[in-house]
């Protein structure tokens, strides 16, 4: 690898990281309480309630990334409803704006799986010795149910986080420059494009060691061996 090719290409690429991050954070923050409240709908005895969930996970999972992006992005501007709403055409009138919405939407559908997982794993037992203790729904929920699933779903959720951080290369797919944007800019200036992708392989790999280093210390904190 050419070493004036890494030291140009770096301090682009470290920008590009900011807005990687900017998606992913997000797409952690709003997708983890999503997915949550959605896996908890798809356990719900409300039928409507329920299939709205399920239709939700089934259009998300069912649907490649790239799609939905482009449905946000360039589909929904289409609808002169939305171009006239200034809310909902802050959504998606703007590239990083629609590319968080689009991670968000998506990452809550697999994360709603997990935790629907984790929820009916859950020991009969444990919840029926809760009740039984006089605990309230909302109580039995709170201190006992949602800790035991958080601990059954962290480790495939740390799998989802890894995916996210991978996700937001699409973003580059409408105009935003996140880490793999500035690498299609800096491979059509300088034609490097072995030692630029690797480079950008570096930033992605960092990145989700870090967090998934983080996420496994969390589990082995909320370990019951511990």
């Amino acid at each position: 690898m050419d070493a004036g090719i890494i030291s140009y290409a770096i301090p682009f690429l470290l920008v590009g990281a900011k807005t990687t991050l900017l998606i992913a954070v997000f797409g952690v923050v709003l997708g983890l309480p999503l997915g949550i409240l959605v896996g908890i709908g798809r356990g719900s005895k409300k039928g409507a309630l329920r299939r709205l969930c399920d239709i939700y996970c089934a259009a998300f999972r069912g649907t490649p990334m790239l799609v939905q992006i482009f449905v946000i992005y360039y589909g929904l501007a289409q609808i002169s409803f939305i171009r006239h709403n200034p809310v909902i055409w802050w959504l998606i009138g703007d590239g990083l704006h629609a590319a968080i919405l689009a991670v968000v939407l998506n990452t809550g559908a697999y994360t709603a799986e997990i935790f629907r997982t984790a929820f009916l794993s859950l020991p009969k037992g444990v919840i029926e010795a809760a009740e039984a203790c006089g605990m309230s729904p909302w109580h039995t929920f709170t201190r006992v149910k949602f800790p035991l699933a958080f601990r059954q779903a962290l480790p495939a959720y740390s799998s989802e986080v890894a995916i996210i951080v991978k996700e937001t290369s699409l973003a580059s797919t409408i105009t935003v420059l996140e880490i793999t944007g500035y690498a299609k800019r800096l491979m059509s200036e300088t034609f490097a494009i072995m030692d630029i992708f690797i480079i950008t392989a570096a930033f992605y790999l960092t990145i989700n060691i870090v967090a998934l280093t983080a996420l496994k210390l969390l589990e082995r904190r909320l370990s019951f061996q511990r």
